[in-house]
């Protein structure tokens, strides 16, 4: 799944939060970087003068805008972000934070596909209901990955809602927004990544592709192949052939 760094400031720019993503993609801990400004640690000698300054006069404006700039991870290694930043207002109309999504942009080639670097209206309101949204669907994530509950067959939306404590439509609202897809192609995508890892692992070798499929959460044998070839762009054998060749994978 593509990653989306969330990075939440106070009205000074100051960071007051940032999401697993953030770290897993410039290598900062939130523990390193909260209270500092973006822009000190995460620009450098190859960052654009004429983004900065854009940058500046957006946030000077106090409207949702979009960039293309040249950060650097803690290793040293520059990337291309793309991101999108929007200030969120109190209920007197007064600035509060800035709440930047960004991604990396050598890693993502078609940002359109993420609805979060849209420009929308959800952020301008007063109400700080997106950032609920946002707490929730990091819980999500968080507990797809620590508790691998995707690996469940019967798995449900109504399952999944009564685990975090929320309601189905508030959820599936949640998820259609931050993950850009419906429940069912969201936790398919785990799957479908889990089962990619389980073919790099050599599993292929023991079991058929399907066999593998149904350790990883899938219960219909078309669906998971349909679902496979939507993701990779490749039938489950055209991919490991691929791998094979690429790794000079002994069959």
């Amino acid at each position: 799944m593509n990653q989306v760094a969330v990075i939440l400031t106070d009205a000074r720019r100051r960071i007051l939060w940032v999401n697993r993503d953030f770290e897993a993609i410039t290598g900062y801990e939130i523990g390193e970087v909260v209270g500092m400004n973006p822009g000190q640690i995460l620009q450098g000698p190859k960052t654009e003068p004429d983004v900065i300054e854009r940058i500046r006069q957006g946030l000077a404006r106090e409207e949702p805008f979009k960039e293309t700039i040249t950060n650097y991870r803690k290793n040293g290694e520059a990337y291309q972000c793309k991101l999108v930043i929007h200030p969120i207002h109190n209920k007197n109309k007064e600035l509060v934070n800035y709440l930047a999504f960004e991604v990396d942009g050598d890693a993502v080639p078609n940002e359109n596909r993420i609805s979060l670097l849209n420009l929308k209206d959800r952020y301008r309101t007063s109400s700080l209901r997106g950032l609920d949204e946002l707490q929730l669907f990091e819980r999500i994530k968080e507990i797809m990955i620590n508790e691998q509950l995707y690996l469940d067959a019967d798995l449900t939306l109504r399952k999944l809602s009564a685990r975090l404590d929320t309601n189905t439509k508030y959820l599936s609202q949640v998820i259609n927004h931050h993950g850009s897809a419906n429940f069912l192609t969201f936790i398919n995508s785990y799957r479908i990544d889990a089962i990619i890892e389980r073919i790099k692992a050599g599993d292929f070798r023991g079991h058929t592709f399907y066999g593998i499929a149904q350790r990883c959460g899938f219960k219909n044998k078309s669906t998971f192949y349909k679902v496979f070839r939507d993701v990779t762009g490749q039938t489950p054998k055209a991919f490991t052939d691929r791998l094979m060749s690429l790794n000079k994978i002994e069959g």
